[in-house]
């Protein structure tokens, strides 16, 4: 009896210890990889290590990009619709209770796509709307709208100063740069005595004395198809990969220009990802279009930064849309959206070296830091 009770006493303290254990797993881990995927209309929170599925939480209808809170404790989802029915909404995840919380509404502003979060903000782009804006979780407002006057402005990057923006506009084919620059003053300042129209600023300097700051946005002609981009981590160049024209165009981010049309063999390219030393450029691809077209048997390019030259072909087994970058620069994960898998990219040996599968269309992923 005596060693019953010591045996099934042992027992409970396993069972204790496993489900212990369970519970941790089943935490949000501190780095963790998250990936949208489109046709379960569900963000999937993984563990990058053992690469396993840690949750699964409803993103809201056609879920595109992702990207979490500074602290890593929210992540944030664009509710897109496409052009024909865009939504106006953006889903907000609680990455620690793993539930979905209230979306954020934009009313006026649809089709939402894009995303950045940079000075504890959140920016995206409304790509019906032909404009970026900003979201402030504290107050829980948009406190800041720009217009960009583009066709499908798509995505967004913002610096970590916060006076660039850069936005894609894939109908436009351009690039928008948008600059917070000093200007001459050239305020209304009523005559003496006289009361100011609603909404004219009171007093001021007179028109031609000092300087104030505004936005300058400058539309760069690239080709047909722009929509994937990234800039070089030394800010110096803006790459934006071509769909329509199967062509990267690289921009001097100081003179506005394009330099250089660089030939790619993928066909449909989607995204665009400098690695985290800048040294090589990772671009996507979705296959040629058209009804009934076939995938393109390279569904991945590298190409060298320097050179400007491809350095390696892959085919992912689908056409293929984001790509995520380790932040230690030893992997790239890339969706393939026709495989239904994300295919785990080894950036010394330019290999497919595994994959996280079955997935439903995966697409846009992001990194969730816990601060």
């Amino acid at each position: 009896m005596e060693v019953r009770r010591v045996f099934e006493s042992a027992i409970g303290c396993l069972g204790s210890f496993l489900l212990l254990g369970l519970g941790a797993t089943a935490q949000t881990p501190s780095k963790a990889l998250l990936i949208l995927e489109k046709n379960g209309t569900q963000l999937d929170i993984i563990d990058p290590v053992s690469l396993k599925t840690v949750a699964k939480v409803p993103a809201g209808q056609d879920p595109h990009e992702v990207i979490a809170s500074e602290d890593g404790k929210l992540a944030f989802i664009t509710n897109y619709g496409g052009a024909q029915s865009p939504l106006h909404m953006i889903s907000v995840i609680d990455l620690v209770a793993q539930k979905a919380l209230e979306p954020i509404d934009l009313g006026a502003l649809h089709g939402a796509h894009g995303l950045d979060f940079a000075g504890g903000e959140l920016y995206f782009t409304a790509e019906t709307s032909k404009a970026i804006g900003r979201y402030n979780p504290s107050t829980k407002q948009i406190d800041w709208v720009m217009g960009t006057g583009q066709d499908r402005t798509h995505m967004v990057w913002v610096a970590p100063s916060l006076d660039k923006v850069v936005t894609s506009n894939v109908s436009s084919a351009t690039i928008s740069i948008i600059e917070l620059v000093s200007q001459p003053n050239m305020g209304f300042r009523p005559p003496p005595g006289a009361t100011p129209p609603p909404g004219a600023p009171q007093g001021g300097p007179p028109p031609g004395q000092g300087n104030q700051k505004a936005w300058e946005v400058t539309n760069v002609s690239v080709g047909r198809g722009s929509e994937g981009f990234d800039v070089s981590p030394d800010g110096k160049e803006i790459w934006t990969a071509n769909a329509q024209d199967s062509t990267v165009s690289v921009i001097d981010f100081a003179t506005k220009k394009v330099i250089q049309a660089v030939p790619i063999s993928v066909k449909g390219a989607n995204r665009l990802k400098f690695t985290p030393d800048g040294k090589l450029v990772l671009v996507s691809g979705l296959g040629n279009f058209g009804p009934g077209a076939a995938p393109s048997a390279t569904n991945l390019v590298v190409l060298d930064a320097a050179s400007r030259k491809e350095v390696k072909q892959l085919s992912l087994g689908g056409g293929a849309a984001g790509i995520l970058m380790d932040p230690d620069g030893s992997r790239a994960f890339v969706a393939v959206s026709g495989g239904n898998k994300v295919a785990i990219v080894d950036l010394k040996s330019l290999t497919v070296t595994g994959q996280i599968a079955p997935l439903g269309q995966p697409d846009g992923m992001a990194w969730a830091v816990t601060k």
